[in-house]
């Protein structure tokens, strides 16, 4: 907000590319993974019903803002609890990026070789998927069931939970505020998340062993994911940059067939 709000600066025809690591959902992504983010979803704005207390039937204790069970209609999104990117320019930034070969070494190769998931067992590769952004570390197969159904209810089944992150839905709610007062361009803004850890354990490790184990700086892939943050980043960026008397006024998007 600072900066965009300083006078100094004309960010009308800024491109944002915002990059971090993220926890993978096994069924999607491998570790060292880069996924492009159409959707974004928050998964802290919510009540909570601790698990011990929540009625037998409920899949969760996590209710939506303004409902009183889980997952009921409408979806109320009027509080920053979803932002959707421009599809055509992430679709253009997945397709220059898909290619490109990501860094693998023995150490991630030998920790996916637990996970049963297709996916999961693959070396890195960069996906178009989608991101729950949560302050909260969440961990295990039943929180990874509820981002799931959190982001499909979200985005009414359009959204595929690929990746958790932190922070994105915080850095969307100010473009989206410097967007309403012209100064930034929404149409123009990426999310590349990098898989450091899955989000779950493999099979036959418990949650709370699995997430012992993934504490920051020791996550399954921290390198290899900062690797690819760059490797699949900077292509987007060089390309804007190099194409910039085209880039200034017209937004990338893939050509229709």
């Amino acid at each position: 907000m600072a900066l965009g709000l300083d006078p100094r600066f004309d960010l009308s025809h800024a491109y944002w590319l915002i990059a971090g690591i993220a926890g993978g959902n096994p069924a999607n992504v491998s570790l060292g993974s880069a996924v492009w983010a159409h959707w974004v979803v928050d998964g802290d704005l919510a009540h909570e019903i601790d698990a011990r207390e929540i009625p037998p039937d409920w899949p969760t204790g996590y209710v939506p803002l303004g409902k009183s069970v889980p997952y009921e209609q409408p979806v109320n999104t009027n509080l920053g609890q979803i932002y959707e990117l421009n599809a055509s320019l992430v679709a253009w930034a997945f397709r220059l990026t898909k290619d490109l070969p990501l860094e693998d070494n023995a150490v991630i190769q030998e920790r996916r070789s637990h996970f049963s998931e297709v996916a999961a067992k693959q070396p890195p590769f960069v996906f178009a998927g989608d991101d729950l952004s949560a302050s909260t570390f969440w961990h295990g197969a039943k929180m990874n069931a509820w981002a799931n159904a959190w982001v499909s209810y979200y985005t009414g089944g359009q959204g595929h939970f690929a990746v958790t992150g932190m922070e994105d839905t915080g850095t969307l709610q100010s473009l989206t505020f410097l967007a309403h007062a012209g100064k930034v361009d929404w149409n123009r803004i990426l999310v590349l998340r990098t898989v450091s850890n899955y989000d779950q354990p493999p099979p036959g490790v418990s949650a709370w062993q699995s997430l012992a184990a993934e504490q920051a700086g020791r996550y399954s892939a921290f390198l290899p994911a900062l690797e690819s943050a760059y490797a699949v980043g900077h292509v987007v960026v060089d390309t804007l940059v190099h194409d910039w008397p085209h880039t200034l006024n017209d937004v990338p998007h893939v050509q229709d067939k």
